[in-house]
Formats: C-alpha cells, sequence, structure tokens
C-alpha cells in the first residue's frame, strides 16, 4: 500500500507540474495609435506620389473645314484624354473651340461652340463627370497658325483641352 501512496503521490504532483507549470505568453503584436502628425504625414505622401497632369497629357483634337463631328483618330485622342481625366478625379478642365481665319466672327464663335460641345459631349459619354467640364469658343480669335493656306487653316481648327484646376 505504501508503494501504491508513493506511485499516486507521484504522479499528482507530475500532473500538478504539467498543468500549472507556466506557458509562455504569446503578446499579439499591436500597433502604437497613429497620431495626428503621422497621419498628415500619410497624406502628403500620397499626394506627393499622386502624378500632376500636366497639359501635354491632354491632346489637342482638329476638324475637318465647316464641319464639328468628331473624326476616328481624334475619338481615340478623345479616349486617352478620357482615361486621364478618369485617373485624376480633381482634374477640372476647359475645352476650347477653335476657327480657322475664314468666316465671320459670329459664325466661327458658333462653330467653335459646336466643337467644343461636341468633345463635352464625348467625353461625359464615356464617364467623364459634366461638372469638370467647361466650354468655350473663340472662334477665330486665338489662332496659332498665321498662314494663309490650307496646313494653317487645319492646325487652327482644333479644340485645346486646357487644365483649369487640379
Amino acid at each position: 500500500m505504501r508503494k501504491a501512496s508513493i506511485l499516486l503521490a507521484g504522479i499528482l504532483v507530475l500532473l500538478l507540474f504539467t498543468f500549472c507549470a507556466k506557458k509562455p505568453v504569446v503578446k499579439e503584436e499591436t500597433k502604437p495609435p497613429v497620431t495626428q502628425e503621422e497621419k498628415t504625414t500619410t497624406t502628403e505622401t500620397s499626394q506627393e506620389e499622386t502624378k500632376q497632369v500636366t497639359q501635354a497629357d491632354l491632346q489637342p483634337i482638329y476638324f475637318d473645314f465647316d464641319k464639328f463631328d468628331l473624326r476616328s483618330g481624334d475619338r481615340e485622342i478623345l479616349n486617352l484624354n478620357a482615361m486621364v481625366l478618369k485617373d485624376n478625379p480633381s482634374v477640372q478642365i476647359r475645352i476650347e473651340g477653335n476657327c480657322d481665319e475664314r468666316g465671320t466672327v459670329e459664325y466661327n464663335l458658333a462653330l467653335g461652340e459646336r466643337r467644343a460641345s461636341s468633345a463635352r459631349d464625348y467625353l461625359i459619354n464615356l464617364g467623364v463627370d459634366s461638372d469638370r467640364i467647361s466650354i468655350i469658343s473663340y472662334g477665330k480669335e486665338k489662332a496659332m497658325y498665321s498662314g494663309h493656306n490650307e496646313e494653317s487653316w487645319s492646325r487652327n481648327r482644333r479644340d485645346d483641352f486646357i487644365i483649369v484646376s487640379q
């Protein structure tokens, strides 16, 4: 009986050590709370990483004589311009409609407006928010090329996409 008691005591001690032994404490890794200064720094870094849109990112489109409908090549340019605008939702633009020197001031102002409107409508149909686009017509008043020939005239029949704000 004495052997059984010693054996039973030994088993109880062993069980006691097994259950009562300190188990290693696993600490969950917690991050310290973010301070206001760190939040500001993170926001500034994110804004710096955002690419600024330049005027070179928005290409002009051109029109045939006395027309305001979009040509297929110009639709491709508008698709690229729309991608730039959709990737940069804070950018606001002004579409400036221009004409060549032929025609009256009134006629060219109206034609320039129709050209700018057709580009704006196309961009809106591609998903660019209409509130980000304004239009203006300069008619023949902002001719960039001064020659009196078809080459100069064709380059003046255009819509320019001007960044107003970012």
